[in-house]
């Protein structure tokens, strides 16, 4: 592993840790065409204190880490808010980025791959239904688990059982599964050719966390909130 320090490029950290695209961007430093010039020059020219760099690389990975409460252990409400503020907030962050990588890279090197121009129109597909995906939990059905969360009574729904939209989401849960597949196969598995530039590389690591974190949202959704919601409900129905 590379020992980070103000004289190592900017190319080289991330080619050895593509994750660490993300400060750069934010950061407004080149670390593909101007990959070859050593953090300390690049510090320099931009004002930036490259010691304060050098902290937040070192903290990146621990940034990734989620230490809250099991969703078991949440109630409805609390999951619910957890879901939107983790992972929906991640992806509306992450969407863009990774869509203005996909179209770079299919325009840079489709012509030496063809499966990126493929990968760059699947991921559009995908990011155009996960955004309408989130705006239906955000303004339709989380709303209504709160509702059955917080009512002693069971509550008048617009869509009559809370299962119908949750069935929806599950469908469209199954169709995101089939495209994140479809990725991983355009991209062997997100395994970069020997000629791939560093935002080839931050592409694929990033879709690479995407699905992990699809993974883990999807379960909280599938197997945690949408069954105990639906539970939820069958118990006002007793009453």
């Amino acid at each position: 592993m590379t020992t980070i320090s103000p004289e190592v490029t900017i190319g080289e950290l991330v080619a050895e840790r593509p994750s660490r695209s993300r400060i750069f961007e934010q950061l407004g430093i080149d670390y593909c065409c101007g990959g070859k010039k050593p953090l300390s020059e690049v510090c320099a020219k931009k004002g930036l204190d490259p010691a304060m760099i050098l902290e937040r690389l070192e903290r990146e990975a621990e940034a990734l880490l989620d230490t809250g409460p099991t969703p078991a252990q949440m109630t409805l409400s609390q999951l619910a808010v957890h879901i939107e503020s983790t992972h929906h907030a991640y992806l509306r962050n992450e969407l863009p980025r990774l869509a203005k990588m996909a179209q770079r890279v299919a325009k840079v090197h489709g012509d030496k791959d063809q499966r990126l121009l493929m990968l760059s129109a699947t991921f559009g597909v995908f990011m155009h239904e996960l955004e309408s995906h989130m705006a239906k939990e955000g303004h339709v059905l989380f709303p209504a688990i709160r509702a059955l969360e917080a009512a002693e009574t069971l509550p008048s729904l617009p869509f009559g059982s809370v299962a119908n939209p949750i069935h929806c989401m599950e469908a469209e849960h199954d169709g995101a599964g089939e495209a994140l597949e479809r990725m991983r196969s355009l991209t062997d598995g997100y395994t970069p050719p020997e000629w791939a530039c560093n935002t080839y590389r931050a592409l694929l690591d990033g879709l690479h966390e995407l699905e992990l974190d699809m993974h883990q949202h999807v379960h909280k959704e599938n197997n945690v909130l949408f069954p105990r919601a639906k539970e939820r409900e069958m118990q006002l129905t007793a009453f």
